[in-house]
């Protein structure tokens, strides 16, 4: 069986939500159906969230992180912080985050052996794990800075790379606290500040979330991640999904193989490159409507696949992502990338083409850089790993 370019892209415009008609302002199922929101920028989830509302708003959002608690933030596929569905959560930790928890744990017991806290490291981080959750269940959610005072090992300065020739010190709050949310012990709750802020309160997962995100067979989860993911950016080579995952290859074998998912080629990928699809998925998806959409920085869809070369031309990657592999905000046509924007300090939206697009796109992009600009009022943000573009678009050179 033979996937073209062309249904690839009407499958990532409806399975996406980009697509007008698949639009809805039901925040979790925005989530779900992506498996996950990118949330290392906190501006990124609501914004990929509200493009793709029927009416953009940000409050929905923070309602299901806050108040129903519909949806969480957890570390997870290749050490990034999401925001997902409890289901999701739970899945994502089993089959990613574990043997992350395992490599950072070890990473953690090297700097406290290089501190000189004692004799058995374990010891010191047991006695420190157990004093922060005795009083984040006494006290409720508390940022570090809170937290510092009332669990004194908090404030330890622990020792980075001794023995090289630049060694630091960091407060031992920052690797405790993440080390603590990698174990699904704790997990972010509000910020501080507004929606954009990146510093949150932490709350015992069990005490935020009931039954917690802990249990899952890593296999089985395995199986389930990959099938979820399939099912939103199906069909696609296992490298994509290897990359999305973080997993070995062999690992990612394993859990197509537990999918069930069966090998299609994709027509218009480099010669002899075949991708996978769901079984039960193997029907076509009908051409969507015209759409447009303004994208923020690490958007899920962007950054879905590791081969992007069928919906973004090769040679626009140094503009649109940082030398790291990030990606900066983009603008969609109709299941293409054709440029890039940026929020400028008088809140304009400022939009720099890279393709070629009709008038009646350009009028389509015009109206959606203005129902962004008005979502975000009086908020000024700034992208928090900004491609060229961005650098040009601010400065007015591009």
């Amino acid at each position: 069986m033979s996937i073209s370019v062309a249904q690839r892209r009407a499958r990532l415009a409806v399975r996406h939500r980009l697509v007008p008609s698949q639009r809805t302002n039901d925040v979790v199922a925005i989530a779900r159906d992506l498996v996950a929101l990118h949330s290392s920028d906190p501006v990124t989830v609501y914004l990929s969230a509200a493009a793709r509302m029927v009416q953009p708003d940000l409050q929905p959002l923070s309602d299901a992180l806050y108040e129903s608690r519909t949806l969480i933030r957890h570390h997870a596929m290749r050490r990034t912080l999401w925001v997902l569905t409890p289901e999701f959560a739970r899945i994502a930790h089993a089959a990613t985050t574990l043997p992350i928890a395992q490599r950072e744990l070890n990473k953690l017991l090297g700097v406290i052996a290089a501190t000189d806290l004692g004799d058995d490291p374990s010891v010191w981080l047991n006695d420190a794990r157990a004093a922060t959750l005795a009083v984040l269940d006494e006290h409720g959610p508390m940022t570090a800075r809170r937290l510092g005072p009332l669990v004194p090992a908090l404030r330890t300065p622990l020792v980075l790379d001794a023995g090289s020739n630049y060694p630091a010190t960091v407060a031992a709050h920052t690797r405790v606290l993440l080390q603590l949310g990698f174990e699904g012990q704790l997990v972010r709750t509000r910020p501080t500040g507004s929606w954009i802020n990146g510093e949150y309160c932490w709350s015992p997962m069990d005490d935020w979330l009931p039954g917690g995100i802990v249990g899952l067979d890593p296999a089985a989860a395995r199986t389930q991640l990959a099938t979820s993911w399939l099912r939103a950016f199906g069909p696609a080579p296992s490298s994509d999904l290897q990359w999305w995952t973080g997993w070995s290859g062999a690992t990612t074998k394993s859990a197509l193989v537990g999918a069930g998912a069966v090998e299609v080629d994709l027509v218009g990928s480099p010669a002899g490159q075949t991708g996978w699809l769901l079984a039960d998925d193997l029907d076509p998806v009908d051409e969507p409507e015209p759409w447009v959409a303004l994208l923020p920085g690490l958007d899920p869809t962007t950054m879905g696949w590791k081969q992007r070369d069928w919906f973004m031309p090769p040679e626009f990657v140094p503009a649109l992502f940082d030398r790291n592999g990030n990606a900066g905000p983009t603008v969609w046509v109709d299941g293409v990338v054709v440029g890039g924007w940026v929020q400028r300090r008088n809140g304009e939206i400022a939009v720099g083409l890279l393709a070629p697009v009709s008038t009646t796109q350009r009028r389509a992009i015009d109206e959606a850089a203005d129902v962004t600009r008005d979502l975000l009022g009086d908020t000024r943000f700034s992208v928090r790993f900004p491609s060229r573009q961005q650098v040009e678009l601010l400065a007015g050179t591009a």
